[in-house]
């Protein structure tokens, strides 16, 4: 936990507020993060406790912000099915870092500026 003034803030507020992530999201990429391999919709509302149209919701938002990747699995008996796992940790972590760099830019300049 990082304490900034009178506010403390922790990892969690910062990934969720860098990424735009509601708590649906974040638990589901914490989740997926966890996993050892990638896994179906139907596998992880399953594992969670979700309806499966709550995780589709937020895979796909996962997915348009590139924190987790989908491939596809085709399966023997013809058709295919979409497995869903975490992108690349360490993408996500420069990404935040970059965020956070530019937050700290921001500051800095009001400050100055004040």
């Amino acid at each position: 936990m990082i304490s900034f003034a009178c506010q403390n803030i922790d990892l969690q507020d910062i990934i969720t507020c860098s990424f735009e992530l509601n708590k649906t999201e974040y638990e589901l990429l914490l989740f997926l993060l966890q996993q050892q391999q990638s896994l179906t919709v139907h596998d992880i509302a399953k594992k969670r406790g979700l309806e499966r149209s709550t995780v589709q919701k937020a895979i796909s938002q996962l997915l348009q912000k590139a924190l987790v990747e989908r491939r596809q699995m085709n399966l023997s008996s013809g058709g295919y099915r979409f497995l869903y796992g975490v992108h690349d940790k360490d993408d996500m972590k420069q990404r935040l870092m970059s965020i956070v760099d530019g937050w700290h830019e921001n500051v800095t300049k009001v400050i100055k500026h004040w």
